[in-house]
């Protein structure tokens, strides 16, 4: 098992931000595919940004433009800029890693990633 620690969770009104980051140890931070899950009540689990190991982000449709993905390898740390936010987007958020594929973001939107950490609850009031 791989430990990743979510913070930032919080309750915003829409149109809010927030920024929520996540601390992993360093092979996995250097080495794996690593992203943003959440799941939205009464729905399945779901990706909304990744980043690969290279650098190459993915976004879901549902948040591009609005959320930006990014890590920084001194710090260890995962982050994702949450802007524009919608109660759509309420729901538990998820810190997720896949040392599969050489640090390729692959099959993430029918089979997510190998690893998650505990979440965050982010809520978003109209």
């Amino acid at each position: 098992q791989v430990e990743l620690v979510e913070s930032g969770g919080g309750s915003v009104p829409a149109g809010g931000s927030l920024r929520l980051s996540c601390t992993a140890p360093t092979h996995v931070f250097n080495g794996d595919c690593l992203g943003w899950f959440r799941q939205r009540p009464g729905k399945a689990r779901e990706g909304v940004a990744l980043i690969a190991s290279d650098g190459r982000t993915i976004y879901a449709d549902s948040v591009k433009g609005r959320f930006i993905i990014s890590k920084d390898s001194a710090k260890r740390t995962l982050s994702v800029q949450m802007n524009g936010l919608e109660v759509e987007d309420t729901g538990m958020y998820y810190c997720a890693s896949d040392p599969r594929y050489g640090g390729v973001c692959s099959g993430w939107r029918a089979y997510g990633l190998q690893y998650y950490g505990k979440g965050t609850q982010v809520t978003v009031s109209s």
